[in-house]
């Protein structure tokens, strides 16, 4: 059983930037593939970035060049750096342990107005 916290959430101006980090607990870190998603209201959850435990990345088209995934395992840790962030990027964010997922956490409110 993997548990997931969310943190870095917030209001913000467009343009500006946050760091979401997702501290894990439980299970084995480093052999998940993490992920970051997030659900705007009265739309479906939908996929931001993913990286699996060897490293590798993807991510959503509407935030590449703008959004970094990262992990550091010592801490079983995943961040993600939002740059250049637009009032479209508002949503619940919400992090993802396993292929599936198998595990989220509770989310975390990112909002984005001038």
């Amino acid at each position: 059983q993997v548990q997931l916290v969310e943190s870095g959430g917030g209001l913000v101006q467009p343009g500006e930037s946050l760091r979401l980090s997702c501290a894990a607990s439980g299970g084995f870190f480093s052999a998940y593939t993490m992920g970051w998603y997030r659900q705007a209201p009265g739309k479906q959850r939908e996929m931001v970035a993913r990286i699996t435990r060897g490293g590798h990345t993807n991510y959503a088209d509407s935030v590449k060049g703008r959004f970094t995934i990262s992990r550091d395992n010592a801490k079983k840790t995943v961040y993600l750096q939002m740059n250049s962030l637009q009032p479209e990027d508002t949503a619940v964010y919400y992090c993802s342990a396993g292929d599936r997922p198998s595990y989220w956490g509770q989310g975390t409110q990112v909002t984005v107005s001038s």
